[in-house]
């Protein structure tokens, strides 16, 4: 009987490890970080508010990661053409496990809201809760996870300045971190990479953006299918947008085989807040940040 019991122990103890290997993400902590950025006002190089993100980001994540740097450079302004100092993060965790993977996110904000409606929007800086806090807030908080339970399989979190000062209809003036980062890459290079950008809307629908098909359409497949069997709701499974986001620097430059997980349509095809004044933690919700932080945690940890 003693040896039954204790064979009835070991089976509990191994499903329960099973079960209990995914560690739970909390949207409402990764909000918390989109909230705190926001309080910064616009985070748009060479602004008080750009300056105290990153050192926000450095008190966050320095005590957390294995090792954590920054990656300077300087960029010129457009409009202005005033030379700024930009900085990408870098945050690793198991740095000598073979299989690396990247997951990041930009966190500068638009210098203009240039969408706006009245002329004075357009040229004034936008908050960027959604564009710009929201992928940085799931970061943060993959971090912490990343501390508490350490994962099989090394993980690099980036976050990419300069990212939105860009020209509309020159794609390549915009990405400046990630281009960058590609050409003079501070980690080994990884397997693959995620860049999430625009995932704290509302009213969220990931749709596959067509970029990321095209340069890893095997990754694409396996965290929409994901996706589906965690009944992540905000994302469909179906081809939408190409869109000139950071994950093709990455591919293009340096080889990166990357995908992009963004809501472009912000709240909805019919009204968009992106690059506008109405870009504002009210229209984030807890529960986006969730979904996309559930994905990555079951990407880094259920393999």
């Amino acid at each position: 009987m003693r040896k039954i019991t204790n064979l009835f122990i070991l089976l509990y103890v191994a499903i329960a490890g099973c079960q209990n290997k995914v560690p739970s993400f909390s949207g409402e902590a990764a909000f918390t970080h989109l909230v705190n950025q926001c309080d910064f006002g616009p985070r748009n190089p060479g602004s008080i508010g750009h300056k105290n993100a990153l050192k926000y980001f450095m008190e966050v994540l320095v005590p957390l990661a294995d090792t954590v740097y920054t990656q300077s450079y300087t960029e010129t302004m457009p409009r202005t053409n005033q030379k700024v100092g930009m900085n990408n993060v870098i945050a690793r965790f198991n740095i000598r496990a073979k299989e690396q993977i990247m997951i990041s996110a930009h966190w500068d904000t638009r210098p203009w809201g240039d969408r706006g409606i009245s002329q004075v929007d357009r040229e004034n800086p936008i908050l960027g809760a959604n564009d710009g806090a929201s992928g940085v807030a799931v970061i943060l908080e993959l971090a912490r996870i990343l501390k508490n339970t350490s994962p099989g399989i090394g993980v690099n979190l980036v976050l990419f300045d300069a990212e939105d000062y860009g020209t509309s209809g020159d794609s390549w003036s915009y990405c400046k971190g990630s281009q960058y980062f590609a050409k003079n890459l501070p980690i080994p290079i990884p397997d693959h990479a995620i860049n999430l950008d625009m995932v704290g809307d509302a009213n969220l629908n990931i749709y596959i953006e067509r970029y990321s098909y095209k340069q890893n359409p095997e990754l694409v497949m396996e965290l929409w299918g994901k996706a589906e069997e965690l009944n992540l709701t905000g994302f469909k499974k179906m081809a939408y947008y190409t869109i000139f986001d950071d994950h093709v620097p990455l591919y293009e430059i340096a080889g990166i085989p990357a995908v992009d997980i963004i809501d472009f349509d912000y709240p909805d095809e019919k009204t968009n807040y992106h690059h506008t004044h109405n870009d504002v933690v009210e229209n984030c919700s807890p529960q986006s940040l969730s979904q996309v932080g559930t994905l990555m945690v079951h990407h880094i940890y259920d393999r």
